[in-house]
């Protein structure tokens, strides 16, 4: 299996839409995908499904068929993880549906994190809850690649997330707070790897661990503004300062004499803003490059959403590259 988390500490910089558009991609090139929505958010999951069918997979009782629901036995001290319901989106794509009240589990991941130190068989279990069900899920579609999204903070039920994860995509917004976000993040993905390893040696042999290795994949530049092709102005100051900000908090190197954005080889793309087209999208419940003239992609409008696939698809070969998936 082979996950790939997309997250950043700065949030609003579409990091759902990001995951979505790269998921039909992968779809559209013939690659299943499972797609796993481990924000307690769960905007992706509202982008990939109708209300009604929400309504239903978030009933006033349990929720089982949500990733909430997968966990839900180790919660109430009843079992392990339940085998996880993916949801049919299309033939190549499957969601481990989201769920609002994934954040009430944010305090045992807290506390589980310490107790593992004591090699406590329950909390590794928890620990490793969301990885063992993306396994599950992928095993039961018959895939080898899982995408993550995750919520913007870096509180204990993100430090498990990514704990299942091989590589970490980072979408950036040209802006002092994603350059924040990158110092906040490095030195966090660090201090997890490390913690993990740690307590990995401690942990019951007849489980299933991830790695713990959150590799960084690269960044993708999303939302600037442009003009002729060029960054406006107010955006060009911080889009100069991504590469060298990236080396240094991410990768802990040294950061002098980089390079500018277009050619820094750690930047895996840079996508406009596609404005009136991506709420078209979501009316039309599919990604932007599948709009047609009848959802309203008429002239100028057809020719960006065509782009906008050109763009994906570049994106996805080079995060595939990057994670050492062969595509196609």
């Amino acid at each position: 299996m082979n996950t790939i988390a997309f997250f950043n500490n700065k949030g609003g910089v579409g990091k759902s839409t990001l995951v979505y558009h790269v998921a039909w991609t992968l779809a559209d090139l013939g690659v299943d995908v499972v797609v796993a929505d481990l924000d307690p958010q769960a905007n992706l999951t509202s982008m990939f499904l109708e209300e009604e069918r929400l309504a239903k997979l978030w009933p006033d009782d349990d929720h089982v068929d949500t990733v909430l629901g997968a966990v839900g036995p180790i919660l109430r001290g009843l079992g392990d993880v339940r085998q996880p319901h993916v949801e049919e989106i299309s033939d190549a794509i499957g969601l481990v549906v989201g769920d609002l009240g994934l954040s009430r589990i944010e305090d045992r991941l807290s506390q589980d994190w310490h107790r593992c130190l004591d090699q406590d068989e329950a909390a590794f279990r928890m620990l490793t809850a969301f990885y063992r069900m993306m396994l599950m899920a992928a095993e039961a579609r018959g895939t080898e690649i899982v995408l993550i999204d995750v919520g913007p903070n870096l509180g204990a039920i993100k430090r498990a997330a990514l704990l299942g994860t091989d590589h970490v995509v980072m979408p950036l917004a040209p802006d002092l707070f994603s350059l924040q976000g990158l110092r906040n993040l490095g030195p966090a993905l660090r201090d997890w790897r490390e913690g993990w390893a740690e307590r990995r040696q401690k942990a019951p042999r007849d489980l299933d661990l991830p790695t713990g290795a959150m590799a960084p994949a690269g960044y993708v530049v999303l939302q600037h503004n442009v003009r002729l092709d060029r960054p406006m102005r107010a955006n060009a100051k911080w889009m100069a300062r991504i590469p060298s900000e990236y080396r240094g908090s991410v990768l802990d190197e040294p950061s002098a004499d980089v390079v500018k954005v277009d050619k820094d080889p750690h930047c895996l793309a840079q996508l406009k803003h596609y404005r009136s087209l991506m709420p078209m999208a979501i009316e039309a419940r599919k990604p932007i490059f599948h709009l047609k003239p009848a959802d309203g992609a008429l002239g100028s409008r057809g020719a960006a959403a065509r782009k906008c696939g050109e763009d994906f698809r570049q994106l996805t070969r080079a995060i595939a590259d990057k994670a050492g998936i062969r595509l196609p």
